[in-house]
């Protein structure tokens, strides 16, 4: 039986493997293949990886805080993943581990429209930052990306070819009217509230200027809105919110694999039946 898992550290939280086994019950295949969760703590990654490739499994999605090291481990890395720096789906065969980022093309899937000509602002600086910026500008938007420290703002930038929100400025917020498409990936909305750094006052973006004329990603998913997606709604943006980006990702990744067309809503009915804890984005 062909294996597929999702590893982390922590993992309990994951909504995969119910988005993935759905998947494969809805297209005949849960007699055959199987999605299940792995624990795997800083350390110990390169070794389990290398332990399942050669034990019956077909290949895994990586989450935090492992996608770096993923990257580091793949015998053959798509130009996706060269770029961006990290990688969440590998696959094993013929003694070889092949490495893609699906985050990126996830992204651009969930978008009720394209990219191409827009002007995108993403938060944060770390891995889910980076995917969505490459992916972004390869998409044909212009993309600047701001981060709590300049610096990393900075060198996300530079090594991915987009633009940092100058530091000299006041913040984003005092020019929000200049972004169409804005990307939420930090952890903004992760913290339970009254913890530094849990609503949108650690973005520096003042929610009020937000209308129709915004697309808002949070890349934060769990069982309910976020405050960057309620006061997107309020103001009459529309919002595309973590679950679905992780509903095309996992897609993505599964048509790796299976060399099947994934069944989309069977998916999306998984995660709303489970809506699971808050997944974080990467801010490594």
């Amino acid at each position: 039986m062909p294996r597929l898992a999702v590893i982390g550290h922590p993992i309990a939280h994951s909504l995969s493997p119910a988005m993935q086994n759905a998947a494969l019950r809805e297209l005949g295949l849960a007699g055959e293949w199987s999605y299940e969760a792995l624990d795997v703590v800083p350390g110990e990654f390169a070794k389990t990886v290398r332990r399942l490739s050669q034990g019956g499994f077909t290949g895994v999605n990586v989450t935090i805080p492992h996608k770096r090291d993923a990257f580091e481990i793949a015998d053959d890395p798509s130009a996706a993943v060269r770029a961006i720096g990290a990688a969440n789906t590998l696959s094993f065969g013929g003694g070889r581990i092949a490495a893609e980022n699906t985050d990126a093309p996830g992204l651009i899937a969930a978008l009720p429209e394209g990219a191409d000509g827009r002007r995108a602002l993403v938060l944060g600086a770390g891995g889910a930052a980076r995917a969505a910026a490459w992916a972004l500008a390869d998409a044909g938007a212009e993309v600047w990306v701001w981060n709590r420290t300049p610096e990393r703002a900075e060198r996300l930038a530079r090594d991915l070819g987009v633009r940092p929100v100058e530091p000299d400025t006041s913040h984003p917020a005092t020019e929000i009217s200049r972004y169409e498409l804005i990307v939420n990936a930090t952890s903004v909305g992760l913290e339970p509230p009254g913890r530094e750094g849990a609503d949108l006052k650690a973005l520096r973006l003042d929610a009020d200027s937000l209308n129709e004329r915004h697309l808002v990603v949070d890349l934060v998913y769990g069982s309910s809105d976020t405050e960057l997606v309620r006061a997107a709604r309020r103001g009459g943006a529309n919002v595309v919110d973590g679950r679905e980006v992780l509903v095309q990702q996992g897609a993505a990744s599964l048509r790796i694999w299976t060399g099947r067309e994934p069944p989309l809503e069977a998916m999306r009915r998984a995660i709303q039946a489970n809506p699971g804890e808050p997944e974080p984005a990467d801010e490594r």
